[in-house]
């Protein structure tokens, strides 16, 4: 797996975010978020202007959010998706490069080194860097963020 195993330390910009959320083993309801929010881009696209694809989530409580990055406040949000203004903050930075199949290793992965790590209590990022229609597996970029106090 080609994973950076220290964190960069970054700053995560204020966001304008729409997400499906769900609640429980992520395992399960991670690819069903997904899928729902999927389904919504085409109604959500023809009044915003999505500039990224990002999951924001927190372990303990389980609480999965797969939503879309967008310019501007939404205008016309399609049911079914949710909307908050993401007031980013300080993150320690790790990248996987290559399949979303492997996202549950660097995941754990990042978390076993957060051990050393100030978190805080606020939601962790996986943003998914670069579209994964046009880039081949191997080249996915997906930046996976810890929350830092």
């Amino acid at each position: 797996m080609n994973f950076t195993e220290t964190p960069e330390t970054v700053t995560f910009p204020e966001t304008h975010y729409v997400f499906v959320e769900r609640i429980g083993p992520f395992a399960k309801n991670a690819p069903a978020a997904w899928g729902e929010a999927h389904s919504l881009v085409p109604a959500l696209s023809e009044h915003n202007r999505i500039t990224g694809y990002m999951s924001l989530y927190k372990m303990e409580s389980e609480v999965y959010r797969a939503g879309f990055a967008l310019s501007g406040p939404p205008r016309e949000l399609p049911q079914g998706l949710h909307y908050e203004k993401f007031h980013g903050g300080k993150y320690g930075r790790f990248v996987l490069t290559g399949p979303y199949t492997q996202l549950p290793e660097a995941s754990g992965r990042a978390w076993n080194a957060a051990g050393s790590l100030p978190i805080r209590d606020d939601f962790a990022i996986e943003n998914y860097v670069n579209d994964p229609r046009v880039t081949p597996e191997d080249q996915l970029l997906t930046e996976i963020m810890l929350p830092l106090a």
